[in-house]
């Protein structure tokens, strides 16, 4: 075969092998269009509020839905932003750009950093992911890349009134009835200025608990922005001694510097950022490493779409990522999907131990734990669906888009 012959043949090859790809691509693009186009645009956003909790509801214009939630707590206050702040940036958009609408409903709103916005945005956000979820016939946690499995959970007690003993033997209990191999517990005051919840509580209350359930079983605690540096740092040498392997917030979550100056000194990792939801504040906050372990809201911060990018920003410094989720509504479930997807979840996530009658039937199935884990929803969306007779008894307000 003669030289000019085989140039041709390649040449041939080459054309057909390009074909074929444009070929795919457009079978790609006209699949990817006949979806959007069968998914439909954003036509109504509802919110149902009961309590402390406002669920949301994303309807397009073809019918396709789905379910989120606000942040919990003065979420009437939420709900309003939402459809006055929100709801205008996000009617009448492809619900597939999950992306854009998030970065649009934020910088629309630059005059008003940044709490309410974000926990408003948070229940839309959620909701666009369950649609797309449902939409896909995939769980969020396979959106994401992950797959769902039971998830190892620390168990988060909520309580400083209880006295040291008793929250010793309450732990105990549910160590052996429950099977958790992690707990938290609450030291110091709540922005406590150095202050105990009583004098000598913190003291008494880590041996305590340390002994009860044994060196086997990992001891978080939490000081809630307790503390100055000093006294951070006198406080942590103690934990050290016992153990500890997660400080939380030892000094007020705004003053950064002091929370990476206790960083710096301890050997017990210091984890924060539960309450920020400044993508900026984050980068500032993992670049001078003023926390050892990174615990994003998904409702505070935003949705999952910001916490994802937290997570991302943690993972290229090597930090581990535990978001925080202090109860059971649905910001558990989201909790869930997440760290079955992120490559730098943290050993456990956070379950509280408290009952919470404003969460209660809130959704099916509930989240249950077992041998010291809990299950992600592995139905389609988040895997669980919002109780109808609860929605009935909520607050409805709605936004449409004409």
């Amino acid at each position: 075969m003669n030289r000019s012959r085989r140039k041709f043949l390649k040449a041939v090859a080459a054309v057909t092998a390009m074909s074929s790809q444009l070929k795919d691509l457009q079978t790609a693009s006209h699949a990817e269009q006949a979806r959007k186009k069968s998914i439909g645009k954003i036509k109504t956003i509802e919110t149902f509020t009961q309590g402390p909790v406002s669920i949301v509801r994303v309807r397009t214009d073809s019918g396709a839905e789905g379910c989120g939630q606000i942040a919990p707590f003065n979420a009437d206050i939420s709900a309003l932003v939402l459809h006055r702040q929100i709801a205008p940036h996000v009617l009448g958009k492809d619900p597939a750009d999950i992306d854009s609408i998030v970065d649009r409903c934020i910088e629309a709103n630059y005059k008003f950093p940044w709490s309410y916005v974000c926990r408003a945005l948070a229940g839309v956000d959620t909701a666009l992911w369950d649609l797309r979820g449902k939409a896909e016939n995939k769980s969020v946690c396979e959106l994401l890349g992950g797959k769902p499995r039971p998830i190892a959970v620390y168990g988060s007690s909520m309580s400083r009134d209880i006295k040291p003993a008793d929250e010793a033997d309450r732990l105990a209990r549910l160590k052996d009835t429950r099977g958790f191999r992690a707990f938290k517990i609450r030291i110091g005051k709540v922005c406590g200025h150095d202050q105990d919840q009583w004098p000598g509580r913190t003291e008494a209350l880590v041996p305590a608990v340390r002994k009860a359930i044994g060196d086997d079983v990992s001891l978080l605690v939490d000081a809630n922005s307790c503390y100055t540096p000093a006294k951070a740092i006198e406080v942590g040498k103690m934990l050290e001694d016992y153990s500890v392997r997660h400080f939380e917030e030892p000094c007020p979550y705004w003053e950064l510097e002091w929370t990476a100056q206790v960083a710096a000194a301890l050997n017990v990792p210091v984890a924060g950022g539960e309450q920020d939801n400044d993508l900026a504040q984050w980068r500032r906050m993992i670049r001078m490493h003023a926390v050892d372990i990174v615990q994003p809201d998904i409702c505070y911060v935003g949705g999952l779409t910001r916490a994802m990018r937290v997570a991302a920003m943690a993972a290229d410094a090597k930090l581990p990522c535990v978001p925080h989720s202090a109860n059971v509504s649905m910001v558990s479930v989201f909790t869930l999907h997440t760290l079955g997807a992120i490559p730098n979840a943290g050993p456990f996530m956070e379950f509280s131990i408290e009952p919470t009658d404003w969460t209660t039937q809130l959704y099916e199935p509930a989240l249950n734990v077992q041998d010291g884990k809990v299950a992600i929803p592995d139905g389609p969306g988040w895997g669980v669906t919002v109780n109808p007779k609860w929605l009935a008894k909520a607050e409805r307000g709605v936004s449409e888009h004409r």
